[in-house]
């Protein structure tokens, strides 16, 4: 998805302030003003850079400098960058994710489905050497199937079921859905029992051939169950248009870049539609 930077800059910048609400602006204690550590965390996982190219490469685009309240010649130091992302807590990418989804065309039907992040670019022996025996983040989505605006993600490393990740996304977002489709990863009657509490649709697929169960998933497959496949091509586009390896090194901040790629993949959709 080739979007121009200074587009990019302009329309993360304003969903940051958006995000921040009345936090947005320079702290008390002076420095940048939030929402450029924020833009300046896009601009980095779109150009996969480390945080020494990201100043670099900032200080070489006056346009930019000039929107983020950067000054060329006085650029603040990578590490300022760094700290700011473990300074902001994850409630605040989780508002640009859902801001930026909130700006993009919703038909109210979703699709529920998990995919996969390299935790480390390392090599085996650096994993061996450090105890780090988990490879993956597992990711579960709600993608609305119109816009492809991822709406919510839901990060683990324990590899939590389906059916205990995907009520749990579904939930936080009820009031914004008339249907939702899943495989039958996500099928169980409790997870059923409880979508359908919200007054939503549940398009699942059911287990095995017996008569119930070929009747249900033929049925569901009329309602638009063949929708749910747009959710992989959400996680095809974020992970081949952008810096889809996880770089930090601690579980937590992984979280936040995993929020941080569907947040900036919904900007980038915003910006071609404007």
């Amino acid at each position: 998805m080739a979007v121009e930077l200074l587009s990019l800059v302009e329309h993360a910048l304003r969903v940051a302030k958006q995000a921040l609400g009345s936090h947005a602006g320079k702290p008390e204690s002076g420095g940048l003003p939030r929402e450029t550590h924020i833009v300046a965390h896009c601009v980095r996982k779109e150009e996969g850079h480390s945080y020494g190219e990201l100043v670099d490469r900032l200080s070489l685009m006056p346009d930019v400098c000039e929107r983020l309240d950067l000054r060329p010649d006085a650029m603040p130091d990578p590490t300022a960058f760094y700290h700011s992302f473990d300074r902001y807590a994850m409630y605040i990418w989780r508002a640009l994710l859902r801001v930026s989804a909130q700006q993009l065309r919703h038909s109210g039907h979703a699709a529920l489905d998990s995919t996969f992040f390299e935790r480390e670019q390392a090599s085996q022996h650096y994993r061996q050497r450090n105890g780090r025996s988990v490879k993956t983040i597992k990711a579960t989505t709600l993608t609305d199937t119109e816009s492809l605006a991822v709406l919510d993600v839901h990060c683990c490393i324990n590899r939590e079921h389906d059916t205990k990740a995907g009520p749990r996304v579904v939930r936080r977002n009820a009031d914004d859905l008339r249907s939702v489709a899943a495989d039958n990863g996500f099928q169980d009657w409790h997870t059923e029992y409880e979508i359908a509490a919200h007054d939503i649709e549940y398009l699942v697929q059911h287990r095995g051939s017996q008569p119930l169960a070929v009747a249900n998933n033929a049925l569901i497959r009329e309602k638009g169950y063949g929708q749910r496949w747009m959710s992989e091509t959400s996680y095809s586009t974020t992970k081949r248009t952008q810096d889809s390896g996880l770089r930090s090194r601690f579980w937590y901040r992984q979280f936040r870049e995993i929020v941080l790629l569907f947040a900036l993949n919904n900007i980038k959709k915003l910006a071609k539609t404007l």
